[in-house]
């Protein structure tokens, strides 16, 4: 997969996992892991489905619905692809932390639905449930921060409330912070999971 890595301060440097939004590149989500770690290492991974294209993660039948078969080729692709890097750059799998925004976080979002341990927390900005009516593995030590528009016109509220619940019931602790300006990944939900992040993650 096409993809940035930049080393952190130390070895022992929680790693940033950057998954863009559809019609994004490995590039976009550098300025906010900085806002988030400036010492972590980062991992910015390209999505390697084309729509129109725009480069995507995985593929949907319409906007709001996803190809179910081609999301979990595509989530076990990216686990894949994570265990060979960190063998390859030399990190621990048990320090990857996904920050994803929209299509990004919903690839984020399927990995915590289907692979045990594939992170150590995730901040998601306006995701959606990657499945339904399926078994999530035991999230307890899988924090978890949500980015989300009220009036998000792509990812409704509700679809957020549903995730939050799903990985709560599976023991993940989830933080929501609620925007009113759409689909759009707001300064106020990047300084907020910042703070998240260095209350509840950073070097633990």
């Amino acid at each position: 997969m096409k993809h940035i890595f930049k080393e952190g301060k130390t070895e022992d440097s929680d790693v940033l996992l950057l998954l863009h939004g559809t019609g994004g590149t490995e590039e976009d989500l550098m300025p906010i892991a900085q806002m988030i770690d400036s010492e972590a290492a980062i991992l910015s991974v390209r999505g390697n489905v084309l729509e129109n294209g725009m480069p995507r993660f995985f593929k949907r039948l319409r906007e709001g619905v996803f190809d179910e078969e081609d999301l979990l080729f595509r989530t076990s692709e990216l686990n894949d692809f994570l265990e060979e890097a960190s063998h390859s750059y030399g990190f621990s799998r048990e320090k990857v932390i996904a920050v994803g925004y929209s299509n990004g976080a919903n690839i984020a979002g399927s990995l915590l639905f289907h692979y045990e341990n594939s992170l150590k927390a995730a901040i998601l900005y306006h995701p959606m449930v990657p499945r339904r009516g399926v078994e999530l593995p035991d999230l307890t030590n899988t924090p978890v921060f949500i980015g989300a528009g009220e009036n998000d016109p792509i990812c409704p509220a509700q679809e957020t409330e549903d995730l939050k619940q799903l990985l709560e019931e599976a023991g993940s602790s989830v933080e929501t912070k609620w925007e009113r300006m759409g689909h759009r990944l707001t300064e106020e939900e990047v300084t907020a999971s910042s703070a998240w992040y260095r209350n509840h993650i950073r070097n633990n």
